[in-house]
């Protein structure tokens, strides 16, 4: 009987980081990989767009904690141990640059995603590690202090257990009936679907807004894109990311109030108007815009308010000035539904974080078991973030089998 030092469940991105550094830092063991798809690292290959976010140039832990809706009082200690910069290091090891973008998300300077791919599969098999695919595990059980996991054709053995598997829905019900409490599983990252006249033919359109979901303390800011769906972009993923339960709650049917002019006060907004009134009285209200979002933007909050197209500013009432005040910095849109977010689809949920020690990333729960990445309660908005989890997971992971 052929006993593993140490079997994954889980050919992603947490399982081939933990399988490889182990197998660096523990060159005799013997590491299985096991994946139910065809091909591993799937996720990894249409991230990003096809290009992998790998990561964030965020360094200050404390900064890149608050990116994490759930985890960011555990992931302390962790990124303490491995933080952005050593991802960054660690690649480079493997001659893979990684460059930087104006918003902090890091890519692969070939822009593909397959270097990252065919980096942890050239490793792989360089360094010997075994990679079982289309194995469904069927089962768990810990007997004679070795791990015996059943796939639909066969039964592996293991003194050490890693599981990264992502969201699983099955491998959670097994480990709950192991004795692991499981948190559930929501959508997480999530466009919203609006039908709306005010957005009515700006698809593709972005603006730099302030979000807040009505009836609660849930606000975000920044790029928002109008989609022929209705909204989407960083601000309303980050409300997504941050409102996953309580949106869950409410079917995906709530309100959502937008700033378009993100930091400015309805106050300071009427000021403002009044202003351009003054200065700039003969011009056309629907040709002469105060604010950088684009024309027919302004055109249909315009129309919104009932100012007619024929008005120059001056000929503005005071009621006009309030009501399109109001409109720029509090507009409310129903939301009627959710859309998955490109390719990517992230879950608030999963193994109870009370349950980890996250200095070893080892179960509290069941015996010589660790957890690596999306399995667990952890989930962050978009910029590299949740791969950076499953990167300092694993790692820690390795550095204990």
């Amino acid at each position: 009987m052929l006993i593993f030092n140490v079997l994954i469940i889980g050919g992603g991105a947490a399982g081939f980081f933990a399988a490889i550094n182990t197998k660096q830092k523990n060159p005799n063991y013997n590491i299985l990989i096991l994946e139910k798809g065809k091909d591993c690292l799937e996720k990894v290959r249409i991230s990003g767009g096809g290009r992998c976010n790998v990561t964030n140039a965020c360094t200050d832990i404390d900064l890149l904690l608050k990116n994490y809706p759930r985890g960011e009082k555990e992931l302390k200690s962790a990124f303490h141990q491995f933080k952005t910069l050593d991802t960054v290091n660690w690649f480079k090891k493997q001659n893979i640059v990684l460059k930087t973008e104006p918003d902090g998300r890091m890519f692969p300077d070939t822009n593909q995603s397959e270097t990252i791919v065919n980096c942890f599969l050239n490793l792989a098999h360089k360094l010997y590690i075994k990679v079982n695919t289309q194995q469904t595990v069927k089962s768990l059980q810990y007997k004679d202090e070795v791990w015996q996991i059943t796939t639909q054709d066969t039964t592996y053995f293991t003194n050490k257990l890693v599981i990264a598997t992502g969201s699983n829905t099955k491998i959670w019900n097994m480990l709950q009936e192991q004795g692991h409490n499981i948190i559930q599983p929501v959508p997480s990252l999530f466009s919203f679907k609006i039908k709306d006249e005010r957005l009515s033919n700006l698809m593709g359109i972005s603006a730099n807004v302030s979000a807040k979901i009505c009836d609660t303390k849930i606000s975000a800011s920044g790029n928002m894109l109008i989609t022929h769906w209705g909204l989407s972009g960083p601000a309303i993923l980050k409300l997504s990311a941050w409102g996953a339960r309580e949106l869950f709650e409410k079917k995906y049917n709530f309100l959502v109030q937008i700033n378009w002019l993100n930091n400015l006060s309805e106050t300071e907004t009427i000021k403002l108007l009044e202003d351009i009134k003054l200065i700039n009285s003969k011009k056309r209200v629907y040709s002469f815009s105060p604010f950088s979002f684009p024309k027919r933007l302004w055109e249909n909050l315009l129309y919104y308010v009932k100012i007619s197209n024929e008005k120059n500013w001056a000929d503005v009432s005071i009621k006009e000035i309030h009501s399109l005040a109001k409109e720029l910095t509090q507009s409310i849109f129903v939301v009627s539904g959710k859309n998955t977010f490109k390719e990517e689809f992230v879950t608030a949920g999963g193994v109870s974080l009370k349950e980890i020690d996250f200095k070893t990333m080892k179960s509290k729960v069941l015996p010589n078991v660790y957890f690596a990445g999306e399995v667990l309660n952890i989930d962050a908005i978009t910029g590299g973030f949740n791969f950076q989890n499953a990167w300092t997971g694993a790692f820690i992971a390795s550095q204990n089998l």
